[in-house]
């Protein structure tokens, strides 16, 4: 199965979406309380990247950003101090992975962000409930995106299980290797290399099934 390169820049974008007010209230308290408080400080991982106009792209997405992932993280932990917490070890990967990111101000960028943030949420929430099977990750939380009007290829993507929608967007929407793939999940190449063949064959089974393919 050939998937495009750049397969659904609506999910890549991060799926923004229409929010109620008292989820609009939500996000507001939300992301001021996280500002106000701080969060981990910006030095802490500028000390980490060397070029200055890494430092600078850096910059821009942790103030523009920070808040947004809160709030995915906080969703998916319910826990403020967990939360915090995950949008650290996602800030450390993406100060890593600087030089990846383009445009910063992109669609593109906010997609990756994304995807990042619920990888490292995820991770903490199965850390706290002591999940030990990689076999469980299918039945993980994630963002609950709302399901695209038509059931082409972004459908099928927004039902696979997070972990596997991880890989596809990571790997084929954003150009990442499998080996960088395992850096970010924190699990090795091979057990990348099979996630990327199964999230595959789950994919093209939904296609099959929705009658796209």
């Amino acid at each position: 199965m050939s998937i495009p390169r750049r397969v659904c820049p609506s999910f890549a974008a991060g799926h923004d979406k229409r929010m109620s007010k008292e989820e609009v209230l939500s996000f507001s308290i939300i992301s001021l309380l996280y500002i106000k408080g701080g969060g981990f400080s910006m030095i802490i991982y500028l000390q980490t990247i060397a070029d200055p106009g890494d430092k600078s792209k850096f910059e821009y997405v942790y103030l523009t950003y920070r808040a947004f992932m809160f709030y995915i993280a906080n969703g998916i932990l319910h826990n403020a101090q967990d939360a915090e917490d995950a949008v650290h070890n996602a800030f450390l990967s993406i100060a890593k992975n600087i030089e990846k990111i383009g445009d910063p101000a992109s669609l593109k960028t906010k997609g990756y962000i994304s995807i990042i943030t619920e990888r490292k949420a995820i991770d903490l929430y199965r850390e706290r409930k002591k999940y030990e099977s990689d076999e469980l990750a299918e039945e993980e939380a994630g963002i609950s995106f709302p399901l695209p009007e038509e059931h082409g290829l972004d459908w099928c993507i927004s039902k696979l299980p997070p972990r596997y929608r991880q890989v596809i967007l990571l790997k084929y929407s954003h150009g990442y290797s499998t080996k960088e793939i395992a850096e970010i999940l924190c699990i090795s190449s091979a057990a990348a290399s099979k996630l990327d063949q199964r999230a595959k064959k789950r994919l093209y089974e939904l296609c099959q099934k929705e009658g796209i393919l």
